[in-house]
């Protein structure tokens, strides 16, 4: 019963959230610059407000905490701020400030790595560093190995939501139902915060669907990366995560292997575009199509890790 009513507090939240912020976003000139390597269709999306992934990440925290104070929501509730704060401080240099590079790459994963340390030291710490195994249905701990893992499986999580977030509602449908999985998987605090911040995802989609009115930014997509990270360190399903979220891997590993080969094929391209739902744009797709497809495929693997975990 309260993870469904952490879910529609959070998805009630969030839109209005959303709905208040967008204007306040406008206001301080908060609109997106397009890249311009991007596909040709996605540049009339130039000037609308990013940085929205605040509603998210307030909506997500605020019931939360609301509804269940324990130490796994504390480690739930200061993940997602705390990686939500090094996006947000890379979009306001980039987008406010108009520094075009943001925070550099070394900085920027310097604090996202300071931040996967602590996560990883606190699953570690929690019950010497559980980890759910597939088909056999038991945690394992991983002793010592289990913080170098946690750390490895929270900057890859992390990242690659943030490269998945390319296309309006793509990041946040798809993060609506990775929670939702993980949610299931895991109940006690960690799963009522997964289910907060579906609701809180959910609740933000309605305004960031095609055609979009904000973004999320970075704010949100790494917030999002870092507390889904967090759910699965405290509910043990650290491996459940590439399962259920395998979209967010295909995105990163795509970006990996369009710059492999362009680096070592003399400039050749394995991908139209990079990342993955760049290259279906350019086949042809049409931005929903690829947003309803990636986020069928999404079901199908959460269904997929809940049978199997």
């Amino acid at each position: 019963m309260w993870f469904v009513i952490a879910f529609a507090a959070a998805l009630v939240l969030s839109a209005v959230l959303t709905k208040i912020e967008i204007p306040m976003l406008i206001r301080l000139k908060t609109g997106q610059n397009i890249r311009e390597e991007g596909p040709e269709a996605h540049k009339a999306k130039s000037g609308t407000p990013s940085m929205g992934g605040l509603a998210i990440i307030a909506a997500a925290c605020i019931v939360g905490l609301v509804l269940m104070r324990s130490k796994d929501m504390i480690a739930c509730v200061l993940s997602i701020l705390a990686f939500g704060s090094v996006g947000f401080i890379d979009d306001y240099l980039k987008i406010v400030k108009h520094q075009n590079e943001g925070l550099k790459p070394k900085q920027k994963m310097g604090l996202l790595m300071v931040f996967a340390i602590a996560l990883a030291v606190y699953g570690y710490l929690k019950e010497g560093g559980l980890v759910a195994i597939p088909f056999i249905k038991q945690n394992v701990s991983f002793g010592w190995f289990y913080i170098p893992f946690a750390i490895f499986a929270i900057l890859a999580m992390t990242n690659a939501v943030n490269l998945t977030d390319g296309l309006d509602g793509l990041a946040s449908s798809v993060t609506a139902l990775v929670a939702a999985c993980m949610g299931l998987q895991g109940l006690g605090s960690a799963g009522l915060f997964a289910f907060a911040l579906s609701g809180a995802c959910i609740g933000f989609f309605l305004f960031n669907k095609h055609p979009a009115k904000l973004f999320m930014g970075d704010t949100g997509s790494l917030a999002l990366g870092g507390a889904l990270a967090a759910i699965g360190v405290c509910n043990a399903h650290l491996l459940a995560l590439p399962v259920a979220g395998a979209v967010y891997v295909a995105e990163a590993l795509s970006v990996i292997i369009q710059v492999y080969v362009f680096k070592t094929q003399n400039g050749r391209r394995f991908f139209r575009m990079a990342p993955l739902h760049h290259h279906f744009e350019l086949g042809g797709w049409k931005e929903t199509k690829v947003v309803g497809v990636f986020f069928g495929v999404t079901a199908v693997l959460c269904v997929l890790a809940i049978l199997i975990f």
